[in-house]
């Protein structure tokens, strides 16, 4: 397991080798041992997946009760991956880190606590798997605007072709959403 720091203190792109050859291609993506060694939690409790076409953007989504660690990854199709540190005290509060997820590079982040997340389908099917550190707060969830000019996420597609679910148009702005101390 190939571990790479971001750009964000905490959020991490790992690498595992994908073994191809004529029928296909198998890659080992989740070994305890080599996450425990790497830094992630041992323990998940829910598995999640969801399926995206072309130009969705899901996010940006927090829990400011029950937060959760992610690891995430694109199965198929290709994502713009987004990370953004909602920790207050953070001297990286605002920023964000961007990375682009395929099945075929077959790459995963790992989003502390304290972070948003969301992500943009760039092909015309995504399936998108990741695994969470405690389990979904309906009473918790949080979502930041995906287009908040403060946080200037330059996203690859044009404003008007993303399309977004009815809870995410109405996000909050950095400024005044609830977030991390």
């Amino acid at each position: 397991m190939k571990v790479q720091e971001t750009s964000l203190a905490g959020v991490l792109l790992l690498s595992s080798t994908i073994y191809r050859d004529s029928r296909g291609a198998f890659q080992e993506t989740w070994n305890q041992h080599e996450m425990t060694e790497a830094g992630l939690p041992a323990n998940w409790v829910q598995d999640n997946f969801s399926i995206s076409k072309k130009d969705v953007l899901r996010g940006i989504h927090y829990q400011v009760i029950q937060p959760q660690g992610k690891l995430v990854r694109v199965a198929y199709g290709a994502a713009l991956d987004v990370a953004v540190d909602l920790r207050r005290s953070s001297p990286s509060f605002g920023r964000h880190v961007a990375v682009e997820l395929t099945g075929e590079n077959g790459q995963m982040m790992w989003i502390p606590a304290g972070f948003g997340h969301a992500f943009l389908a760039r092909t015309d099917t995504v399936g998108f798997a990741y695994k969470v550190t405690d389990y979904y707060s309906p009473a918790g969830e949080r979502t930041i605007l995906w287009n908040d000019p403060d946080l200037a996420i330059p996203w690859p597609v044009n404003a008007a072709d993303i399309i977004v679910s009815e809870k995410d148009s109405q996000g909050a702005i950095l400024r005044k959403a609830e977030v991390f101390p």
